[in-house]
């Protein structure tokens, strides 16, 4: 049975209270210790606010006062559980971690049982469960009496959406705080540290600046995975270069970029997020989904993702095109791109590359039109030039007082009256009459659409011709 790992009793720590065993990982090394060495939290880590007083309270009884539970929502590498060990120690609290991968309910109730006997002699626990999105509602259940009577204080981390995978008695009782994607130069940063910080490298080595970019680009905003990168291609160049005093002549091993995708078995995808190949693939990744390629369109969408491009950037493009380019030929395609938009919010990578995939796809595949494209143009560029003019009487709005006397909605016939819902009459303004915008191609279920508007517009444009059509009075 998963009994929790009490990482302050289990480990050796450093004066900091952080675990401090040189084999450790060095992902595990440098966690930060103290607040102003978590990078990429800013909106957290303010003065006064709730993470910080947590963190740093003006006495251990003032620790989390009226916070009896936390939960952490992020992506992968953010610093969930690094915030979690940092609430521990600034209060000088037990810290004990359960996954829940692993864990039951059986765990969770022996923790809690033995938080409660230290309680009793004045020793208060923080109860870190990692991936609390796995817990089953029972499991999640079994939780609310130590949260509710203050026996532990919870810290549960998430990289789903807590509002839906959290039990709502649960989410209520928690403090919610959401952490962001680690930005490039947060990342730099991490590593730059970890090359000269006595926990790390030490100096050890050196980092050419192309090795450097491409863990950044590797990382995808996850720093445990930079780290890891970092610490393998180190190892692989620290084993390779002479011992100290055989031939090193002074000079730092360097980390090139070639040892860089040794290291990660993952050649170097060479793409600039803001220089010319972000442009150049990402046209091309375009030009592909139109000219319905599919195998093109998946390999420019995997040099995207290779490189560490923002998905949700990629999920935006998806969706403009499949306006721009499929439009009404397939209906259903923009639909599927809003919802992979929205299932790349809330699943990340790398899992969310499926979902690009199959949305790119549908738009790659599907009949193609533009007419919804050249509709808006057009339109668009006869309200910029000024042609138009006054709504016609009948269509303007005749729910106010004094409307009728001006004669608003006088002759206005409600389609619905009408046989197929469609009356002979002037939508247009008078300076418009006759202007045609959208114009559906033989493309897909524009076919349709297309023998359908030639029939409607014979309805309504009869109006031209024909000033009392007859039918059912106006309303």
């Amino acid at each position: 049975m998963n009994q929790g790992t009490d990482l302050f009793e289990s480990a050796g720590t450093d004066d900091a209270g952080l675990p401090s065993d040189t084999h450790s990982p060095l992902a595990v090394r440098m966690r930060p210790r103290t607040l102003d060495e978590v990078l990429g939290q800013d909106h957290l880590l303010a003065p006064g606010s709730p993470l910080r007083r947590l963190v740093e309270p003006a006495s251990p009884r003032a620790a989390g006062a009226g916070v009896s539970s936390v939960v952490l929502w992020g992506p992968p590498g953010t610093g969930k559980t690094t915030l979690a060990y940092l609430v521990a120690r600034g209060s000088g609290r037990r810290f004990v971690e359960l996954s829940a991968v692993t864990a039951g309910v059986k765990d969770i109730r022996q923790v809690v049982s033995d938080a409660r006997r230290r309680l009793a002699a004045g020793e208060e626990t923080v109860l870190f469960i990692d991936e609390v999105h796995r817990f089953s509602r029972s499991q999640q259940d079994a939780l609310l009496p130590s949260v509710e009577n203050r026996w532990v204080t919870l810290m549960a981390a998430t990289t789903e959406n807590p509002s839906f995978s959290v039990v709502s008695p649960l989410l209520s009782r928690s403090l919610l705080l959401t952490l962001r994607p680690l930005g490039d130069d947060a990342v730099r940063a991490l590593i730059e540290r970890a090359l000269a910080d006595s926990r790390g490298l030490v100096g050890q080595v050196a980092l050419a600046d192309d090795a450097r970019e491409q863990i950044v680009r590797m990382a995808g905003s996850d720093a445990r995975k930079a780290l890891t990168v970092l610490e393998a291609a180190a190892g692989a160049v620290l084993a390779a270069a002479p011992a100290p005093g055989e031939d090193s002549g002074g000079h730092v091993p360097q980390i090139a970029l070639a040892d860089v995708e040794r290291a990660a078995d993952v050649a170097a995808v060479r793409y600039d997020r803001q220089g010319d190949q972000h442009y150049d693939v990402i046209s091309a990744f375009i030009k592909s989904m139109r000219g319905s390629d599919p195998d093109a369109t998946l390999h420019y969408l995997a040099r995207m993702l290779a490189a560490g491009e923002d998905p949700r950037y990629i999920a935006r493009r998806i969706t403009i095109h499949a306006a721009e380019d499929v439009g009404l030929a397939d209906p259903n395609v923009l639909s599927t791109a809003v919802a992979a938009q929205q299932a790349v919010a809330l699943i990340g990578m790398p899992e969310a590359q499926l979902v690009l995939a199959q949305a790119a796809l549908a738009v790659a595949t599907a009949p193609k039109s533009n007419a919804v494209t050249v509709g808006i143009g057009a339109a668009m560029a006869d309200v910029r030039a000024g042609r138009g003019g006054q709504v016609p009487a009948h269509l303007r709005d005749a729910h106010y007082a004094g409307a009728e006397r001006l004669g608003h909605g006088a002759g206005y016939r409600y389609p619905h009256d009408f046989p197929h819902a469609v009356v002979a009459q002037q939508y247009l303004p008078d300076g418009l009459s006759g202007a045609e915008y959208y114009r559906p191609t033989a493309n897909g279920f524009e076919e349709q659409l297309q023998r359908r508007l030639a029939a409607v517009k014979r309805i309504v444009h009869a109006h031209r011709d024909e000033p009392d059509a007859g039918g059912p009075a106006p309303r």
